[in-house]
């Protein structure tokens, strides 16, 4: 019930409860024009933004003692010696593929610290992101492949939902960290990177390694890029042969 006090002579409300109202509603007004302007922001580029993804923790499973707040703040120091070898790599990546050298100089970091973490070649992760991808963070095969490492959601919701979720696939950090995981696993389930590497491209019938001899080529050329080396051929076969039978897969 609404006191006298607050009621002109005719029994309406007094223009300041009408003032509030119509500020109330405009408020009202304005929240949902945001989160519509949100919702189609969204729908259009994606939720997942790379400078955002950089900046979020890594998942606390990321390896054995892994941590997060430590992953971040290792990315963050770098040596004088390690900033120059990741701009090294940044400046010939961004060149060969077309893609912003700062923020390429991000994702080498981070494959850095993630391959640390891992126990597992930071180059092979590197390499297996410019054969899959071009280092196009929306990229997505036919197979439904996607992201950075062309990572198969379906296949990996375990490892995704960590990071929120399927959707996560197309975030660079999120789908660097499970794709290193899934190669991580393979390694471990093989004894072998060139089996754990044929395993990854879902290629384990072709027994000429084609898979496994482009990512090593393509760590061949990076590490070209930080000796400064004529660059020539590699003999990858001898490095990744593969034994007589293979292990068992789940």
């Amino acid at each position: 019930m609404i006191a006298k006090s607050a009621l002109n002579p005719d029994g309406s409300h007094l223009p300041r409860l009408a003032r509030w109202a119509r500020s109330a509603v405009s408020m009202l007004v304005l929240a949902a024009s945001l989160a519509a302007l949100v919702l189609v922001v969204e729908s259009q580029y994606g939720p997942l933004w790379l400078s955002e993804s950089l900046g979020r923790a890594l998942p606390e499973s990321l390896g054995p003692g892994g941590n997060a707040a430590r992953a971040e703040r290792d990315a963050a120091r770098l040596t004088e010696v390690e900033e120059n070898r990741y701009r090294a790599l940044a400046g010939f990546l961004s060149k060969r593929f077309r893609v912003s050298e700062d923020v390429t100089f991000d994702l080498v970091s981070l494959a850095h610290t993630v391959g640390q973490q891992l126990g597992l070649d930071p180059l092979i992760i590197i390499a297996v992101i410019a054969v899959e991808s071009g280092f196009n963070p929306i990229a997505e095969s036919v197979a439904g492949a996607k992201g950075l490492m062309q990572v198969i959601p379906r296949y990996h919701t375990d490892k995704l939902e960590e990071f929120g979720g399927e959707k996560a696939v197309f975030d660079p950090a999120a789908n660097i960290v499970v794709g290193a995981q899934i190669l991580k696993e393979y390694v471990r389930r093989t004894g072998n990177l060139g089996i754990a590497l044929q395993m990854y491209a879902g290629a384990l019938g072709d027994h000429e390694d084609q898979y496994t001899n482009k990512v090593m080529n393509e760590k061949y050329r990076l590490q070209q890029v930080l000796t400064q080396r004529p660059s020539r051929n590699p003999a990858t076969k001898t490095a990744t042969a593969r034994p007589v039978s293979y292990p068992p897969v789940q």
